[in-house]
């Protein structure tokens, strides 16, 4: 199915980053499922590959802030990283929480009918082979859904490498500076969206952004009063933590 993002967005405005934000252990199934739970349909998550090539969900490039184990993740076949706990460190009734890889959260998200926001969040000099890794799996896991998952980066080699291993997939340059050059490297590689630190946004900026065709989204939302603003602004996406304050209806 071919989307026209600029005319029909199919993605609900708010998204429960990482999951369900800090209510649950950080990009795991248990994080979907709470946030599924209050209400959201469209989940951010964060998607890096063991050295073995399998892409699974993690945000930092080590592994001691959410689980178990120690070291860089990207340097440890799944095997390994499979066996480690990635609830425990969040609270005890999460313990035993497995990371998920992107095909379990694939089977999730589309038996439910939920969308994904999948940043790119490569171990630092894998970032080509991680977007296209990323964007040929997904390509597979979600052939022939209706609406296919966004795929956002901070990197644009990484960004580059999505598209040019699944063309058709939407993408989303993620900016938390406003950095010379910004949209045009958004135009050049294609992106639907710009996916930028909340505080970024005012009607310059997204005058610049529509005026380009381009999308606005935004993380990380936890304040009502910034809600409000980027409300009143008519902004496309809302990245929260705070699936307990904001209702997604």
């Amino acid at each position: 199915m071919s989307i026209d993002f600029e005319h029909h967005w199919p993605y609900p405005r708010w998204i429960a980053h990482r999951g369900a934000g800090r209510l649950a252990p950080e990009n795991t199934l248990a994080a979907f499922r709470t946030g599924a739970a209050h209400g959201y349909r469209m989940f951010e998550c964060d998607a890096k590959l063991s050295h073995d090539g399998v892409p699974f969900l993690l945000h930092d490039a080590t592994l001691q802030r959410t689980t178990n184990g120690h070291g860089i993740a990207g340097e440890l076949d799944w095997q390994a990283l499979s066996r480690l706990d990635a609830g425990r460190w969040h609270s005890r009734g999460f313990a035993g929480e497995p990371l998920p890889t992107l095909e379990a959260v694939a089977g999730y998200c589309i038996g439910n009918n939920y969308l994904l926001n999948i940043e790119i969040k490569p171990t630092p000099g894998a970032q080509r082979r991680t977007g296209e890794v990323v964007a040929a799996t997904a390509a597979r896991l979600w052939d022939g859904q209706p609406v296919p998952p966004l795929l956002t980066s901070f990197q644009p080699e990484a960004l580059q490498g999505a598209r040019d291993a699944a063309a058709g997939l939407p993408r989303g340059l993620l900016l938390d500076t406003l950095w010379t050059g910004w949209l045009e490297t958004a135009l050049t590689l294609g992106c639907v969206a710009v996916v930028c630190n909340h505080a970024l946004w005012d009607r310059s900026s997204l005058t610049q952004a529509r005026s380009a065709g381009l999308r606005c989204l935004c993380y990380t939302v936890n304040d009502e009063w910034a809600a409000h603003r980027l409300l009143d602004l008519g902004i496309d996406g809302i990245i929260t933590d705070r699936v307990d304050l904001f209702s997604p209806a």
